[in-house]
């Protein structure tokens, strides 16, 4: 019989790097309330029209990497690729549009069918916040702002760069799309079977394409913002001297765009170098088309989304695992599981030693990293004491019960 194996993509998080994963999320998520932002938790399915009318039917997601199936009541279902969807689908059926704005932070598990390799699996995991109905450029600096305070929390302040651009309004895009196909068309010899598909369908997803001879051409095609409309630069410029005001330094990039029509304004993505080319850890955008596309009111909405899988690469260190006490009960167990359990109602971390002699459990209690030693045999026992060693010094002192918790506070 051959091993089980995890399924290809997939990957198991023990000890150094789900705590790792953990720090990630847990610095996220604090960070977030701190900015007023409260947690979402959605299904980790959705009926599939969920993201194939967020996505667009011919995207790359929905055409090629979605996990979708029929369930047993012949309903289409999709494991979710992305966070934003399920949001406002939640906004939508929970009929919250009476309590914008709303501060929305999400986390847990996607799922896309993609070729594996550092730093993209087929479950990786993702943190996000969502700010809805605020259609000023002042949500924008927020956002974008938070996401900076997570990667400056983390320690990566030095390892990540902001790239910022405008996606302009309606107006704006569509005498961009115009000038852009035109160029285009003129190149339609030199651009791959996919852009040429692209191109009919979505002009502006050419500009992300990764293909040498599409980069080629794209290098000389015309920049959205020249294409700006009044209002729209406007908006741009508060956005940039509100970063300016919180400390995000942030360089433009002027090919940095977002293929599908309910993106306008801000276009955002904090990349490194340190992770080959897997480089965006953090990005996001402006999106006030679309719950309105979902069928929703019309509600203006930023957010973003990062990968804790990235992240965590990223982080210098691997936090600490908890030093908990151990307890090494000699002779007769009695009083050992008493003990355990009162002091981990306490608040204390405490281990059990089951078995072997003392040397064996002090051994073992050395590769726990526990802080201290609890030794209780039945002398200690019938003194109402238990024999504390501190396994950073080697000192030992006998404490009564009674007054165990209050001594062993330093070990906390």
């Amino acid at each position: 019989m051959s091993v089980l194996q995890p399924v290809r993509g997939t990957h198991d998080l023990l000890a150094e790097e789900s705590r790792r994963h953990r720090r990630v999320e847990d610095v996220a998520f604090e960070t977030a309330r701190r900015y007023g932002f409260g947690e979402i938790i959605t299904p980790i399915f959705e009926f599939t029209e969920v993201f194939s009318r967020t996505l667009g039917e011919t995207s790359d997601v929905v055409t090629k990497e979605m996990y979708t199936f029929t369930d047993r009541s012949g309903d289409s279902i999709t494991l979710r690729p992305e966070g934003t969807a399920g949001v406002a689908r939640a906004f939508i059926s929970g009929g919250l549009s009476q309590h914008l704005p709303l501060k929305l932070f999400y986390r847990g598990p996607m799922f896309r069918h993609e070729r594996p390799q550092k730093g993209r699996l087929r479950q990786f995991h993702q943190v996000g916040v969502e700010l809805l109905g605020v259609d000023g450029p002042q949500a924008d600096v927020e956002v974008i702002g938070l996401g900076a305070q997570v990667l400056v929390a983390l320690g990566l302040k030095d390892k990540v760069r902001l790239e910022l651009n405008t996606l302009g309004d309606a107006e704006s895009r569509a005498a961009y799309r115009e000038a852009l196909v035109r160029y285009l068309s003129g190149h339609r010899n030199e651009l791959s079977k996919e852009s040429l598909e692209r191109l009919e369908r979505n002009p502006l997803r050419v500009l992300d394409s990764k293909d040498e001879g599409d980069k080629a051409v794209v290098a000389d095609a015309p920049l959205l913002t020249e294409y700006l409309n009044e209002l729209s630069r406007n908006f741009f410029e508060h956005v940039r001297a509100g970063l300016d005001s919180i400390g995000v330094p942030a360089e433009i990039s002027p090919r940095l765009v977002r293929g599908l029509d309910y993106y306008c304004h801000t276009a955002f993505e904090f990349t490194t170098t340190a992770l080959g080319a897997q480089g965006t850890v953090l990005a996001g955008g402006r999106y006030d088309g679309l719950i309105s596309q979902m069928g929703g009111p019309s509600t203006a909405g930023i957010g973003w989304a990062a990968g804790v899988e990235r992240l965590s690469m990223l982080l210098d260190e691997t936090p600490p695992a908890d030093r908990p006490l151990a307890i090494i009960p000699m002779g007769a167990d009695v009083g050992a599981l008493p003990l355990a359990q009162r002091l981990r109602q306490a608040g204390f971390a405490v281990e059990l030693g089951y078995s072997g002699n003392l040397k064996k459990r002090l051994n073992r209690a050395n590769k726990l990293n526990a802080r201290a030693a609890l030794i209780l045999g039945e002398d200690e026992l019938s003194r109402q004491a238990v024999a504390v060693r501190d396994l950073d010094t080697g000192e030992q002192e006998e404490i009564p019960l009674v007054a165990l918790e209050d001594r062993l506070a330093r070990f906390r």
